[in-house]
């Protein structure tokens, strides 16, 4: 059974990767940031390794006898002083040099769905940078490109509660969301795939009028949507740039961006967003 080395095990996503790779029954090594971290997750895994990707030499023998590396390695929110080239661009790149160093067999990178129709945000030229590095560089590798996640979602609802949902344009755009338990089984199986990149999304594709009338119904409201125009958010958006830190605008240019673009590609899993709403709306 291959080795695999887990870089962002304590997101979002890698947490359902590595869990779901034990299921599977390969061998396990996570990458983590600190002892407090390693101490929480050393009997969930096989191995524990402890760096920071934004510095390399920490990161020396991570990915010795591994087969694959898997990285969900990114930031959503700036922190630490660090930017998206840091960590998303640079980070994931100490990592590959690591893995070209120890003759890995295959490197698996989550990036974004739709990254080439927004060209201009931080975050996408970050990743698209390392995209870019990966393609280069002389190892077997897998892009997954997903969509929104389930839990990204749950915004949708929280604005529903406080009773208006706000949408850009027709609030027409149809996406085809993933929970991270369904992405987590595209990327393990990305593991022994042939291919070079997934574009993922999950089971069903709504438009958004649809998600906000799920929202809504989820918590027994009734509902009242606000249609922005598109071009409200071309105005407001280098605006931000302008006058704020991509500390503040990055996170808000990426979600808004998102918001205005259809997000509809490959189905897979079977988690319905509709019941994420009703177990989320119970905690609400």
């Amino acid at each position: 059974m291959k080795k695999i080395l887990v870089a962002g095990a304590t997101g979002y996503l890698g947490g359902f990767v590595f869990h779901e790779l034990k299921k599977r029954g390969y061998w396990v090594r996570i990458l983590v940031r600190n002892e407090e971290q390693a101490s929480k997750l050393k009997n969930t895994v096989d191995d524990v390794f402890i760096g920071e990707v934004t510095n390399p030499k920490s990161l020396e023998g991570a990915t010795k006898g591994i087969d694959v590396v898997f990285s969900s390695i990114g930031i959503t929110r700036q922190k630490d002083g660090l930017t998206y080239q840091d960590v998303d661009y640079q980070g994931n790149l100490n990592l590959l040099h690591d893995a070209l160093e120890n003759k890995v067999e295959r490197f698996v990178y989550v990036s974004v769905l739709n990254a080439e129709r927004m060209p201009t945000l931080k975050i996408i030229q970050a990743k698209e940078r390392f995209v870019t590095a990966l393609i280069d560089a002389d190892i077997n590798h897998c892009i997954i490109r997903p969509t929104g996640f389930f839990v990204d979602m749950a915004e949708m609802l929280d604005l529903a509660k406080k009773g208006t949902i706000y949408l850009f344009g027709d609030g027409e755009l149809r996406g085809n969301p993933i929970s991270g338990k369904d992405l987590a089984g595209v990327c393990c199986d990305s593991i022994d795939a042939n291919v070079k990149e997934l574009k993922v999304g999950g089971p069903k594709v709504y438009t958004q009028n649809e998600i906000a009338a799920i929202a809504f119904s989820a918590l027994g409201l009734r509902r009242r949507v606000i249609y922005i125009p598109v071009w409200i958010i071309k105005i407001i958006l280098p605006l931000l740039r302008w006058f704020t830190s991509s500390k503040f605008y990055g996170p808000i240019e990426f979600f808004a961006t998102v918001l205005t673009l259809p997000m509809e590609t490959d189905c897979y899993g079977e988690d319905l967003l509709e019941d994420f709403y009703q177990e989320e709306a119970k905690k609400r």
